[in-house]
């Protein structure tokens, strides 16, 4: 206050302030009556808020969480490679050890003797393989590939344009389109005898699967010629004794199972002579 026990501008809202919180302090607050719906519904609101700001957070927040998630797997993949790369290293150096260990107490003998069992035990695997391989190679030979060699042979569609050949289609033949022709209800069996001699030729009565030469039909003559000519190209790659010069086999004339097998890239003809085929090599690259 001034000396004329005024108050001073200063003081005036602080003791207007002060007169009014007094005032207040003294009067019961309003409050909510117990039936009243507000404390529900300033809940409500509060929590749906909650839950909306969580959304917003996790939406924000989705796509780096996926990137931490797939980082993670692809750290958990590495790590049990590295582990498994690990084991195995394990156990080759403690084999290797092992094996160093009883190499220096064998003689010179005994070496010998283990490294030609090793030898034998591999001639056998490579003897199943190669069994395997023969057997799964004449499967293919006679179903589906020799009723496809002989239909390219007949002047059909070439090898794989038709998969589903049969006899029928073969004795009915084929129409200049390479089409099959439609079956006659009484084929002539002899013009169809005298058409597989003529392409394939005739054949010698002892056979080595047993078929006589009015028994063939044209898959199994087919399948005879690549048979055949499969055997001569191996025997003839095995006694060039790694000359290529020497591998070549001398055709007749070029058949449809000649060019399938160029076509596979099995076999490829002499640069110059067109009536020589022998296989490629596929080892003697590996050994280069």
């Amino acid at each position: 206050m001034n000396q004329l026990g005024h108050a001073t501008p200063t003081q005036a809202p602080l003791e207007i302030m002060k007169a009014a919180y007094d005032e207040l302090a003294q009067q019961t607050p309003f409050l909510p009556s117990p039936e009243s719906v507000l404390p529900a519904l300033l809940a409500l609101r509060k929590t749906h808020q909650t839950v909306e700001e969580t959304r917003a957070y996790l939406e924000t927040h989705k796509i780096s969480v996926e990137n931490a998630k797939r980082r993670l797997d692809v750290e958990k993949s590495n790590l049990a490679d590295q582990q498994a790369l690990s084991r195995s290293l394990q156990n080759r150096i403690q084999s290797l050890r092992e094996g160093l260990e009883s190499r220096m107490e064998m003689g010179p003998d005994d070496m010998a003797r283990e490294r030609i069992d090793d030898l034998k035990q591999k001639k056998k695997h490579y003897d199943r393989e190669a069994t395997k391989l023969v057997k799964a190679l004449r499967k293919f030979i006679e179903k589906p590939l020799a009723g496809m060699l002989a239909a390219e042979e007949l002047g059909g569609p070439v090898v794989g344009d038709m998969m589903d050949i049969d006899g029928d289609d073969l004795a009915a033949g084929f129409n200049s389109q390479g089409r099959p022709k439609k079956a006659k209800a009484n084929p002539d069996l002899d013009k169809r005898q005298r058409r597989i001699d003529e392409i394939w030729g005739i054949r010698d009565e002892t056979r080595v699967d047993g078929m006589a030469d009015d028994d063939r039909d044209e898959i199994s003559a087919a399948a005879a010629e690549m048979r055949e000519l499969i055997e001569e190209l191996l025997n003839a790659l095995m006694q060039s004794e790694g000359d290529s010069s020497s591998a070549y086999v001398q055709l007749s004339k070029e058949t449809a199972a000649t060019r399938f097998l160029v076509r596979s890239k099995v076999a490829q003809f002499h640069p110059r002579d067109s009536t020589r085929l022998r296989l490629v090599d596929f080892g003697r690259e590996l050994d280069d």
